[in-house]
């Protein structure tokens, strides 16, 4: 993996032509690259853990379209499944055993879930996880924190205004402020004031959502004892615990975030790994919450592709996979390696960088050795220097998310040689991010 001239002219014709049809040119916006600068590659095909861009160069990825990937890139299973599904038909629109039998399977990987309503995105999930919440509660108002995304919902895109427990504020044009006014945003990390807000407003509660791993802004690790105050205080005050695991389920371990800490939450959203690389979210929990649900109940949610027999046939597989080869093993080790040699480096050069990590999740937050815990704690600086960082790595075909603030997924298509040679190209991009100094 040393550093060879790489041409990226094909990617920048295209991304050139992609942004006369498509806003930024992209379909999301975080892949604009627009936070590391150049233009964004542009695939060609991938497999394994590995994957060739238009120009023809190869990168080591540790993105894996954003975690869905578990198995790594076009995993012969799973291709398989999706193949036969397909054959038999794109869409029904109707029921069929597939999404019976994923069902099923999600039903006895995590704690607490006895329903399970499919959906096409994560965004949708907790959107209407939130909608049932209200429904079954009699009440309106919903509690988020600051460092996490659940999606791009209205009432979902609000930042907290001035001061720790406030009415929400829109974050992005176009959201009405009498649905934010909705949202209270809280600080992660803080019992102080979630003690504060259940005392002046907990009858109005609704629900309560968290990612219990927040990993949408940095990996910002929540003390246990902090998620288990929350659980207190929604029991308590009869509100609706909703853990957004979309990231986090079925990552760092088959029964997610709730089999980790010992926690289990009232209603749980899934995305990513759900899938195995198909557009899939689900909603799920207790009989009790979806008997409220349509058609049993008055609360209204559909989906005309929800369930979709193709994405369900990959999810299932990948859940299989997941479980009949002890896959969370061999990421844990796998993990454990990259950490081990990241900390080394990093204790022996004295460079400002935080390696933080969950299971097959990490994050490398530049700027300060302190993992922060709360987004305001994330060092201000740390984007310079992983721009630098970023570039480095790629130069040398080691493939990132291109934002300091995403993390980095472990998928079980790496070998022990993949870490190795992503450790050595670390330890050169680190030289060459730091060569000039800080930003």
């Amino acid at each position: 993996m040393a550093v060879t001239p790489l041409s990226f002219s094909g990617s920048e014709r295209a991304f050139a032509r992609a942004q006369q049809v498509l806003p930024g040119g992209v379909s999301s916006p975080v892949r604009a690259f627009r936070a590391v600068g150049g233009s964004p590659l542009f695939f060609h095909n991938a497999a394994g853990a590995h994957f060739e861009d238009i120009d023809g160069n190869r990168f080591l990825d540790f993105v894996h379209s954003w975690g869905p990937l578990i198995l790594g890139h076009a995993h012969p299973e799973v291709l398989a499944a999706v193949n036969e599904a397909a054959a038999r038909g794109l869409t029904f629109g109707a029921p069929h055993l597939g999404e019976v039998e994923l069902a099923e399977a999600v039903a006895k990987s995590y704690p607490g879930v006895e329903r399970v309503r499919f959906t096409s995105s994560g965004t949708e999930a907790t959107m209407s996880a939130i909608r049932l919440a209200r429904g079954v509660t009699g009440r309106e108002r919903l509690v988020k924190f600051a460092g996490c995304y659940h999606g791009h919902s209205d009432g979902l895109l609000v930042a907290a205004g001035s001061g720790a427990v406030t009415l929400g504020q829109p974050s992005s044009a176009g959201v009405p402020r009498a649905v934010a006014e909705l949202t209270t945003v809280l600080p992660l990390d803080d019992e102080a004031a979630l003690d504060a807000l259940f005392l002046q407003r907990g009858s109005e509660i609704a629900a309560v959502i968290v990612e219990p791993i927040p990993a949408n802004n940095g990996l910002l690790l929540q003390r246990p004892e902090w998620l288990r105050r929350l659980r207190e205080l929604t029991l308590r005050h009869g509100a609706v615990l909703i853990f957004d695991e979309v990231i986090s389920g079925f990552r760092v371990a088959m029964g997610g975030a709730a089999e980790r800490y010992g926690i289990t939450p009232d209603l749980v959203t899934f995305g990513k790994i759900l899938g195995g690389g198909m557009p899939v979210g689900a909603f799920a929990g207790g009989k009790r919450f979806f008997d409220q649900l349509a058609p049993l109940g008055p609360v209204y949610q559909a989906g005309t592709l929800s369930g979709n027999p193709v994405a369900m046939a990959a999810g299932r597989c990948t859940l299989e996979v997941l479980r009949r080869d002890r896959v969370h093993l061999h990421l844990e080790g796998l993990a454990q390696r990259l950490e081990m040699g990241v900390r080394s480096l990093l204790a022996a050069n004295n460079w400002p960088v935080a390696f933080v990590r969950e299971g097959s999740l990490f994050w490398l937050q530049f700027g300060g050795t302190e993992p922060a815990r709360r987004d305001d704690r994330i060092p201000a600086d740390g984007a310079a220097l992983y721009k630098r960082f970023h570039r480095a790595c790629l130069e040398r075909g080691v493939y990132l998310a291109p934002s300091a603030y995403e993390v980095g997924f472990i998928s079980a298509a790496h070998t022990e040689q993949d870490i190795v040679d992503t450790l050595v190209v670390f330890a050169a991009a680190m030289q060459a991010t730091f060569a000039g100094g800080k930003p």
